[in-house]
Protein backbone atom coordinates (compact mmCIF):
# COMPACT_ATOMS: atom_id res chain seq x y z
CA UNK A 1 0.00 0.00 0.00
CA UNK A 2 1.01 3.35 -0.72
CA UNK A 3 -0.35 6.23 1.53
CA UNK A 4 0.04 6.90 5.00
CA UNK A 5 -0.89 4.89 7.67
CA UNK A 6 -1.72 1.47 7.18
CA UNK A 7 -2.35 -1.91 5.66
CA UNK A 8 -1.61 -3.83 9.19
CA UNK A 9 -1.46 -0.06 10.60
CA UNK A 10 0.63 -0.11 14.00
CA UNK A 11 -2.59 -0.04 15.81
CA UNK A 12 -3.42 -3.63 14.89
CA UNK A 13 -3.24 -4.38 5.67
CA UNK A 14 -1.30 -2.55 2.39
CA UNK A 15 -3.05 -8.63 -0.59
CA UNK A 16 -4.76 -13.75 -3.38
CA UNK A 17 -5.81 -16.62 -6.91
CA UNK A 18 -8.46 -14.16 -8.44
CA UNK A 19 -9.84 -11.63 -5.79
CA UNK A 20 -13.40 -12.80 -6.43
CA UNK A 21 -11.80 -16.52 -5.25
CA UNK A 22 -10.42 -14.58 -2.29
CA UNK A 23 -13.57 -14.60 -0.89
CA UNK A 24 -13.38 -18.42 0.34
CA UNK A 25 -9.61 -17.33 1.86
CA UNK A 26 -11.72 -15.66 4.16
CA UNK A 27 -12.83 -18.53 5.62
CA UNK A 28 -9.73 -20.09 6.54
CA UNK A 29 -8.59 -16.77 7.34
CA UNK A 30 -7.10 -17.11 11.24
CA UNK A 31 -4.96 -18.38 13.30
CA UNK A 32 -3.36 -21.23 10.53
CA UNK A 33 -0.31 -21.94 10.34
CA UNK A 34 1.16 -22.78 7.09
CA UNK A 35 4.24 -23.09 5.31
CA UNK A 36 5.14 -21.58 1.64
CA UNK A 37 7.68 -24.07 0.95
CA UNK A 38 6.82 -27.81 2.14
CA UNK A 39 3.55 -29.57 3.47
CA UNK A 40 2.80 -29.63 7.53
CA UNK A 41 2.63 -33.09 7.67
CA UNK A 42 5.47 -35.52 9.63
CA UNK A 43 7.15 -36.26 6.53
CA UNK A 44 6.88 -32.49 6.19
CA UNK A 45 8.74 -32.04 9.30
CA UNK A 46 10.78 -34.25 8.77
CA UNK A 47 12.33 -32.70 5.38
CA UNK A 48 12.64 -29.49 7.28
CA UNK A 49 14.80 -30.96 9.91
CA UNK A 50 16.99 -32.47 7.06
CA UNK A 51 17.05 -29.30 5.31
CA UNK A 52 18.10 -27.41 8.90
CA UNK A 53 20.73 -30.38 9.61
CA UNK A 54 22.33 -28.63 6.19
CA UNK A 55 21.42 -25.07 7.19
CA UNK A 56 25.00 -24.03 7.90
CA UNK A 57 26.15 -24.80 4.40
CA UNK A 58 23.80 -21.92 3.36
CA UNK A 59 25.89 -19.06 2.05
CA UNK A 60 24.13 -16.48 4.88
CA UNK A 61 23.58 -19.10 7.76
CA UNK A 62 26.23 -17.26 9.80
CA UNK A 63 24.57 -14.00 9.31
CA UNK A 64 21.45 -15.02 11.46
CA UNK A 65 20.81 -14.60 14.79
CA UNK A 66 21.40 -17.89 16.89
CA UNK A 67 17.52 -18.44 17.87
CA UNK A 68 16.95 -19.16 14.40
CA UNK A 69 19.75 -21.57 13.37
CA UNK A 70 18.89 -23.34 16.03
CA UNK A 71 15.33 -23.59 14.82
CA UNK A 72 15.68 -23.53 11.65
CA UNK A 73 12.77 -21.55 11.24
CA UNK A 74 11.48 -17.75 10.52
CA UNK A 75 8.03 -17.34 11.55
CA UNK A 76 6.10 -14.99 8.72
CA UNK A 77 2.70 -13.35 9.21
CA UNK A 78 0.30 -12.76 5.93
CA UNK A 79 -2.71 -12.10 5.33
CA UNK A 80 -3.00 -14.51 2.01
CA UNK A 81 -6.36 -13.12 0.34
CA UNK A 82 -4.31 -10.49 -1.69
CA UNK A 83 -3.08 -12.02 -5.04
CA UNK A 84 -0.78 -12.33 -6.48
CA UNK A 85 0.95 -11.23 -3.27
CA UNK A 86 -0.25 -14.30 -1.08
CA UNK A 87 -3.54 -16.02 -1.72
CA UNK A 88 -4.55 -19.92 -0.62
CA UNK A 89 -4.66 -22.57 -3.20
CA UNK A 90 -5.99 -25.18 -1.35
CA UNK A 91 -4.63 -25.25 2.28
CA UNK A 92 -1.12 -23.74 0.79
CA UNK A 93 -0.11 -19.83 0.92
CA UNK A 94 1.12 -19.03 -2.52
CA UNK A 95 2.20 -15.94 -4.28
CA UNK A 96 5.15 -13.67 -5.17
CA UNK A 97 5.89 -13.17 -1.28
CA UNK A 98 6.19 -17.37 0.09
CA UNK A 99 8.20 -17.52 -3.15
CA UNK A 100 10.61 -15.02 -1.86
CA UNK A 101 10.47 -16.12 1.25
CA UNK A 102 11.35 -19.41 0.39
CA UNK A 103 14.11 -17.75 -1.50
CA UNK A 104 15.73 -16.30 1.28
CA UNK A 105 15.60 -19.28 3.28
CA UNK A 106 17.40 -20.96 1.03
CA UNK A 107 20.11 -18.43 0.88
CA UNK A 108 19.90 -17.93 4.81
CA UNK A 109 19.57 -21.82 5.61
CA UNK A 110 16.15 -22.13 6.73
CA UNK A 111 12.46 -22.36 6.03
CA UNK A 112 10.30 -19.21 5.98
CA UNK A 113 7.08 -20.39 7.47
CA UNK A 114 4.13 -18.39 6.95
CA UNK A 115 1.08 -18.27 9.20
CA UNK A 116 -2.08 -16.63 8.13
CA UNK A 117 -3.95 -14.23 9.29
CA UNK A 118 -5.89 -10.27 9.55
CA UNK A 119 -3.79 -7.66 7.88
CA UNK A 120 -4.83 -5.09 11.05
CA UNK A 121 -3.20 -7.73 13.48
CA UNK A 122 0.06 -8.97 11.65
CA UNK A 123 2.40 -5.73 13.22
CA UNK A 124 0.39 -6.77 16.96
CA UNK A 125 1.54 -10.48 15.94
CA UNK A 126 5.37 -9.62 15.64
CA UNK A 127 5.14 -7.11 18.61
CA UNK A 128 3.63 -9.90 20.49
CA UNK A 129 6.68 -12.38 18.87
CA UNK A 130 4.18 -14.30 17.60
CA UNK A 131 5.92 -13.72 14.01
CA UNK A 132 9.07 -12.82 13.76
CA UNK A 133 8.26 -10.68 10.38
CA UNK A 134 5.46 -9.52 8.61
CA UNK A 135 5.44 -10.04 4.44
CA UNK A 136 2.15 -9.05 3.17
CA UNK A 137 2.27 -6.74 0.38
CA UNK A 138 2.87 -4.35 3.30
CA UNK A 139 3.69 -0.16 2.29
CA UNK A 140 6.72 0.91 3.95
CA UNK A 141 6.44 4.77 5.27
CA UNK A 142 7.51 6.62 8.68
CA UNK A 143 4.14 6.08 10.28
CA UNK A 144 4.86 2.58 10.66
CA UNK A 145 8.52 3.13 11.37
CA UNK A 146 7.55 5.26 14.52
CA UNK A 147 4.28 3.08 15.11
CA UNK A 148 1.95 5.88 14.70
CA UNK A 149 -1.45 5.84 13.83
CA UNK A 150 -3.25 8.75 12.83
CA UNK A 151 -0.33 10.95 14.65
CA UNK A 152 -0.92 8.75 17.54
CA UNK A 153 1.70 6.24 18.96
CA UNK A 154 0.06 3.21 19.04
CA UNK A 155 3.49 0.62 19.31
CA UNK A 156 7.17 1.26 19.01
CA UNK A 157 7.00 0.93 15.07
CA UNK A 158 8.84 -1.32 13.40
CA UNK A 159 11.93 -1.56 10.25
CA UNK A 160 10.78 -2.52 7.19
CA UNK A 161 13.03 -4.37 4.01
CA UNK A 162 12.15 -2.67 1.04
CA UNK A 163 11.54 -5.30 -1.84
CA UNK A 164 9.10 -3.97 -4.25
CA UNK A 165 7.46 -1.41 -5.52
CA UNK A 166 3.53 -0.49 -5.97
CA UNK A 167 1.30 2.38 -6.41
CA UNK A 168 -2.16 3.74 -5.80
CA UNK A 169 -5.11 1.98 -8.74
CA UNK A 170 -8.57 2.64 -8.78
CA UNK A 171 -10.72 -1.00 -9.21
CA UNK A 172 -13.76 -0.68 -10.67
CA UNK A 173 -16.55 -2.28 -12.35
CA UNK A 174 -16.13 -3.44 -15.64
CA UNK A 175 -17.48 -0.99 -18.18
CA UNK A 176 -16.14 1.84 -15.44
CA UNK A 177 -20.07 2.90 -15.51
CA UNK A 178 -19.19 6.11 -13.34
CA UNK A 179 -16.31 7.28 -15.46
CA UNK A 180 -13.51 7.23 -13.06
CA UNK A 181 -9.64 8.15 -13.99
CA UNK A 182 -8.42 9.99 -11.43
CA UNK A 183 -8.87 10.35 -7.28
CA UNK A 184 -10.84 13.52 -7.94
CA UNK A 185 -13.19 11.59 -9.77
CA UNK A 186 -14.17 9.86 -6.35
CA UNK A 187 -15.60 12.62 -5.17
CA UNK A 188 -19.49 12.17 -4.02
CA UNK A 189 -18.58 8.51 -5.03
CA UNK A 190 -18.69 5.47 -2.89
CA UNK A 191 -15.67 3.94 -2.44
CA UNK A 192 -15.15 0.49 -0.64
CA UNK A 193 -11.43 -0.67 0.61
CA UNK A 194 -10.00 -2.83 3.32
CA UNK A 195 -9.78 -1.83 6.97
CA UNK A 196 -6.39 -0.85 8.18
CA UNK A 197 -5.01 -0.18 4.46
CA UNK A 198 -2.91 2.54 3.62
CA UNK A 199 -5.49 2.86 0.88
CA UNK A 200 -8.18 3.26 3.65
CA UNK A 201 -6.43 6.59 4.81
CA UNK A 202 -5.50 7.52 1.18
CA UNK A 203 -9.43 7.50 0.36
CA UNK A 204 -10.18 9.74 3.75
CA UNK A 205 -7.23 12.16 2.64
CA UNK A 206 -9.04 12.27 -0.45
CA UNK A 207 -12.29 12.79 0.60
CA UNK A 208 -11.17 16.23 2.83
CA UNK A 209 -9.85 17.31 -0.58
CA UNK A 210 -12.81 16.70 -2.27
CA UNK A 211 -14.49 19.10 0.48
CA UNK A 212 -11.97 21.37 0.43
CA UNK A 213 -12.38 21.83 -3.27
CA UNK A 214 -16.22 22.27 -2.49
CA UNK A 215 -16.92 18.67 -3.72
CA UNK A 216 -19.00 16.63 -2.29
CA UNK A 217 -17.14 13.84 0.04
CA UNK A 218 -16.30 10.45 -0.69
CA UNK A 219 -18.75 7.69 1.08
CA UNK A 220 -16.31 5.15 2.45
CA UNK A 221 -16.48 1.45 3.42
CA UNK A 222 -13.81 -0.27 5.14
CA UNK A 223 -14.25 -4.02 4.95
CA UNK A 224 -11.78 -6.30 6.53
CA UNK A 225 -11.12 -7.81 3.29
CA UNK A 226 -10.34 -6.59 0.11
CA UNK A 227 -12.07 -9.79 -1.09
CA UNK A 228 -15.58 -8.47 0.74
CA UNK A 229 -14.51 -4.72 -1.03
CA UNK A 230 -14.01 -6.16 -4.72
CA UNK A 231 -17.62 -7.73 -3.81
CA UNK A 232 -18.90 -4.48 -3.03
CA UNK A 233 -17.77 -2.79 -6.17
CA UNK A 234 -18.73 -5.89 -8.43
CA UNK A 235 -22.75 -5.89 -7.16
CA UNK A 236 -22.97 -1.86 -7.44
CA UNK A 237 -22.72 -1.68 -3.91
CA UNK A 238 -19.55 0.37 -3.94
CA UNK A 239 -18.09 2.81 -7.34
CA UNK A 240 -14.67 1.51 -6.73
CA UNK A 241 -11.91 0.06 -4.67
CA UNK A 242 -8.29 1.19 -4.15
CA UNK A 243 -5.57 -1.36 -4.44
CA UNK A 244 -2.20 -1.61 -5.13
CA UNK A 245 -1.31 -1.63 -8.56
CA UNK A 246 -0.16 -5.00 -9.51
CA UNK A 247 -2.97 -6.77 -7.18
CA UNK A 248 -5.58 -4.31 -9.21
CA UNK A 249 -4.46 -5.56 -12.54
CA UNK A 250 -4.01 -9.17 -11.56
CA UNK A 251 -8.12 -8.89 -10.28
CA UNK A 252 -9.04 -7.52 -13.64
CA UNK A 253 -7.40 -9.80 -15.33
CA UNK A 254 -8.45 -13.09 -13.28
CA UNK A 255 -11.65 -12.22 -11.68
CA UNK A 256 -14.56 -13.53 -13.76
CA UNK A 257 -12.22 -14.30 -16.25
CA UNK A 258 -11.60 -10.63 -16.73
CA UNK A 259 -15.32 -10.06 -16.87
CA UNK A 260 -15.75 -8.51 -13.63
CA UNK A 261 -13.59 -5.39 -13.39
CA UNK A 262 -11.30 -2.79 -14.58
CA UNK A 263 -8.16 -0.66 -13.53
CA UNK A 264 -9.16 2.77 -14.64
CA UNK A 265 -6.72 5.56 -14.69
CA UNK A 266 -2.98 5.49 -14.32
CA UNK A 267 -1.57 4.48 -10.62
CA UNK A 268 -0.16 7.08 -8.61
CA UNK A 269 1.36 7.71 -5.25
CA UNK A 270 4.68 4.82 -6.17
CA UNK A 271 5.56 3.35 -2.49
CA UNK A 272 7.66 0.44 -1.43
CA UNK A 273 6.38 -2.47 0.15
CA UNK A 274 8.88 -3.84 3.28
CA UNK A 275 9.42 -6.98 5.38
CA UNK A 276 8.26 -5.79 8.88
CA UNK A 277 11.19 -6.64 11.33
CA UNK A 278 11.04 -5.91 15.43
CA UNK A 279 13.26 -2.60 16.11
CA UNK A 280 15.01 -4.62 18.65
CA UNK A 281 15.56 -7.60 15.85
CA UNK A 282 18.17 -5.89 13.82
CA UNK A 283 20.30 -8.79 12.94
CA UNK A 284 17.69 -10.56 11.37
CA UNK A 285 16.96 -7.15 9.81
CA UNK A 286 20.34 -6.90 8.51
CA UNK A 287 20.46 -11.17 7.57
CA UNK A 288 17.30 -10.78 5.60
CA UNK A 289 18.64 -7.77 3.92
CA UNK A 290 21.58 -9.25 2.57
CA UNK A 291 19.76 -12.57 1.50
CA UNK A 292 17.15 -10.26 -0.32
CA UNK A 293 20.32 -8.77 -2.37
CA UNK A 294 21.43 -12.06 -3.31
CA UNK A 295 18.32 -13.16 -4.89
CA UNK A 296 18.30 -9.95 -6.63
CA UNK A 297 21.79 -10.87 -7.60
CA UNK A 298 21.31 -14.20 -8.71
CA UNK A 299 18.25 -13.75 -10.92
CA UNK A 300 15.96 -15.67 -8.78
CA UNK A 301 14.06 -12.26 -7.46
CA UNK A 302 13.38 -11.14 -11.23
CA UNK A 303 12.23 -14.49 -12.01
CA UNK A 304 9.89 -14.72 -9.34
CA UNK A 305 8.14 -10.99 -9.94
CA UNK A 306 8.30 -12.49 -13.86
CA UNK A 307 6.07 -15.38 -13.12
CA UNK A 308 3.55 -13.90 -11.47
CA UNK A 309 3.02 -10.38 -13.91
CA UNK A 310 5.01 -8.11 -11.02
CA UNK A 311 8.06 -7.16 -13.26
CA UNK A 312 7.01 -3.82 -13.24
CA UNK A 313 7.38 -3.46 -9.68
CA UNK A 314 11.30 -4.66 -9.74
CA UNK A 315 13.71 -3.05 -7.15
CA UNK A 316 17.42 -2.94 -7.45
CA UNK A 317 18.58 -3.94 -4.50
CA UNK A 318 16.91 -4.28 -0.80
CA UNK A 319 16.30 -0.99 1.10
CA UNK A 320 16.44 -0.15 4.73
CA UNK A 321 12.83 1.71 5.70
CA UNK A 322 13.06 3.70 2.42
CA UNK A 323 9.27 4.50 2.75
CA UNK A 324 8.34 8.34 3.57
Amino acid sequence: MTASTTRCTTAARTLRTSRTAAVAAIAVAGSMLLTACGDQTEAGKAKDSGAVSQGSKAPLFAKLPEKYQKSGVVKVGTDAAYAPMESMDGNKIVGIDPEIGEALGKKLGVTFQFENGKFDGLVGSLYSGRVDLVMSGMTDNKDRQQGLDEGKKTGKGVDFVDYFQSGTAILVKKGNPKGIKTLDDLCGKKVAVQLGTTYADAAKAQSAKCEKDGKAKIAIETPDTDAEAQVRVKSGGADADLNDYPVAVHVAKTADAGKAFEVAGEPVDAGPFGIAVDKGNTQLRDAVKEAMDAIIADGTYQKILDKWGASQSAIDKAVINGGK
